[in-house]
């Protein structure tokens, strides 16, 4: 069993503006109503990097940016979990199509772009952070298995680390091949104690047995955690919106679950 503290969250994705903003449709107390996930350029990023940067890095420094801004705590100082199905699948889309061309000439940029910790590259930029950051996939379970590095990174290392989670649709026809639901992100500031700013505390269990995941009520935001790897995290969401004292279970891989328990501070 492993203990975190929750200092600050971000969340952007189809109707969800952040955390603060939609806590209440997190908490299914307010009506979801889907809407196109609002993505800007990142503020954060010198503008030669910003024109670089694709959905999934916008994603990541918009939940990230949010996350440490409620935590109140300096990003620049804090080590980094990413945690993604996919990276970057516009440029993966684009890559492709240049391979498959007669003069099969990939870009410098979308080169650079295309491996996987792209969007950790762009935070240690965006943040100046030279802390350890670890970028990570593991297809539908890439939240869990980002939760359960967190964790562990925690414990023994006994300091505080961000996990950002983000997922993007691929482009036709890989999407046809690989179905990404939305657009979406999220960010959790967890340190291993609690501190004044921690809200609600997670405990962290790999349970090695058949369960059942952990659903949403509301069919708009479950059809949302179903398609998309990185909304797996909504039942956890929803758990910390209502400061609820319970057990959430994610899916993780060969039939096992993070069984995680929480409850408020």
């Amino acid at each position: 069993m492993m203990r975190l503290f929750v200092e600050g969250i971000g969340v952007l994705g189809p109707g969800l503006n952040g955390w603060h903003a939609d806590r209440t449709v997190l908490a299914e107390r307010k009506p979801y109503v889907s809407a196109p996930t609002v993505l800007a350029p990142s503020e954060m990023l010198p503008p030669p990097e910003r024109r670089r940067t694709g959905v999934p890095v916008k994603l990541a420094l918009a939940v990230g940016r949010e996350a440490f801004a409620n935590a109140e705590r300096d990003a620049s100082a804090t080590a980094t979990v990413f945690a993604s199905s996919g990276g970057d699948a516009d440029n993966v889309h684009q890559i492709c199509e240049a391979l498959a061309s007669p003069q099969r000439e990939v870009s410098p940029t979308r080169f650079h772009n295309s491996v996987h910790n792209a969007a950790a590259g762009y935070w240690s930029i965006a943040s100046r952070s030279q802390e350890p950051s670890t970028s990570l996939a593991c297809f539908d379970a890439s939240f869990a298995a980002g939760m359960l590095e967190t964790a562990v990174q925690i414990t023994v290392e006994g300091r505080p680390v961000a996990l950002i989670a983000y997922d993007q649709p691929y482009p036709e026809p890989l999407g046809a091949a690989r179905h990404i639901g939305a657009n979406f992100g999220v960010a959790m500031v967890l340190v291993p104690q609690r501190t004044p700013r921690a809200f609600a505390a997670v405990e962290v269990q790999l349970v090695a047995a058949e369960a059942t995941p952990s659903s949403m009520a509301d069919p708009g935001l479950e059809a949302l955690r179903a398609g998309t790897p990185a909304a797996r995290s909504l039942p956890l969401l929803g758990a910390l919106a209502r400061g609820d004292t319970g057990f959430v279970v994610v899916e993780y891989v060969g039939g096992n679950h993070l069984r995680l328990a929480v409850a408020p501070c």
